[in-house]
């Protein structure tokens, strides 16, 4: 997608991806992910999603990166915090107590600005992109955050009928991504309540995503 698609997204508050509060699925199988209290959460294309505000209150540090600007302004309003913000050139850098913001490019990101991180949790990145993007996404996120466990949220509906994102992403997509570097454990699945935006039958899918080195 063009970067501008997702600033006349904010622009005009077509954010109907965003949730109220925390994603049920996060609340429920974050544990599988077997990560200590104060460890650090990846979450790749964040906007201002609450699973942020969650995962904070439960104790773990989060660090995302986000394309939109005002999304991310929007977030710490709604932490409550005043971030420091500083500009590593195409990149701005929002910080507050165990929370790291990079808004730009994610492409742009490298691992020396990232920092360590302890676990990935993909909601609404790999799917908010076209088919053409995805693998250099998947290949960006395994170079910024090499060998750790992640969780993905996947959809998988027939993109003939309705257009992302989300886009549909299958299971054997998935597996090309990340089977080499993972074991692919598909830990939940669903009917969407009512399907994607009312208008075609959708499953959301939870992959577990296990460093093979750690299996």
């Amino acid at each position: 997608m063009e970067a501008s698609f997702w600033h006349d997204r904010w622009q005009s508050n077509r954010i109907a991806f965003h949730l109220d509060e925390a994603n049920p699925l996060l609340v429920h199988y974050f544990s599988h992910l077997q990560q200590p209290l104060g460890c650090r959460v990846f979450v790749p294309l964040c906007g201002k999603t609450r699973d942020i505000g969650w995962l904070l209150t439960q104790g773990y540090r989060v660090v995302g990166a986000e394309l939109v600007e005002s999304a991310i302004v929007q977030l710490f309003a709604d932490l409550g915090v005043e971030p420091e913000v500083v500009e590593h050139g195409p990149l701005k850098h929002f910080h507050a107590r165990d929370v790291d913001i990079w808004v730009g490019d994610v492409l742009e990101l490298t691992p020396a600005l990232l920092g360590e991180v302890d676990a990935v949790y993909d909601r609404a990145a790999l799917v908010a992109l076209p088919e053409h993007m995805r693998a250099g996404y998947a290949h960006q996120l395994m170079t910024l955050a090499p060998a750790v466990p992640q969780l993905l949220i996947s959809y998988v509906y027939d993109q003939d009928q309705v257009p992302g994102p989300p886009f549909s992403v299958s299971d054997s997509e998935v597996l090309r991504h990340y089977d080499a570097a993972y074991q692919c454990l598909a830990l939940a699945r669903h009917d969407v309540n009512g399907g994607l935006r009312g208008q075609v039958p959708a499953e959301e899918v939870l992959w577990l995503l296990r460093p093979e080195a750690n299996i």
